[in-house]
């Protein structure tokens, strides 16, 4: 047996002064408003439901805040920075890590690993571990 599929509407978000003024892209004429952006998609579920005579949790919301668009490019750049100084920080801890196991092994003291690093010994202690002496 196939799960139905789930419906899913798009509640954009434009402000409008100290509000957000909503509206459902596939259902004309579902509009409401709110003052956070956090409470649109509870706000939208709820004027959907009542148009559709239907229970809030059968269909999902995807809120879209409608922005200028150079402030919409400036988000996304933002977005795509944050995501990629998460990955070079995954990098960072990881060759961290490989270079602390590395002189670990070679006999140095967390002390002079860190001097080498230029870390506290406490954070080589703390990526080795605990396994390294002083």
């Amino acid at each position: 047996m196939v799960a139905p599929v789930r419906l899913t509407y798009r509640a954009l978000a434009e402000r409008s002064g100290s509000w957000w003024a909503v509206r459902v892209a596939e259902l004309p004429g579902v509009y409401t408003q709110t003052r956070r952006l956090d409470g649109v998609g509870g706000m939208a579920r709820d004027a959907v439901a009542l148009m559709l005579d239907s229970a809030p949790d059968a269909f999902d919301i995807a809120v879209e805040p409608v922005l200028e668009p150079e402030t919409a490019a400036l988000v996304e750049r933002a977005r795509a920075s944050r995501i990629e100084a998460d990955r070079a920080t995954k990098a960072a801890s990881e060759q961290l890590r490989l270079a602390v196991g590395r002189l670990a092994a070679a006999g140095l003291s967390v002390r002079d690993i860190g001097a080498i690093l230029g870390l506290s010994h406490q954070r080589i202690a703390q990526v080795g571990g605990g396994r390294h002496t002083e």
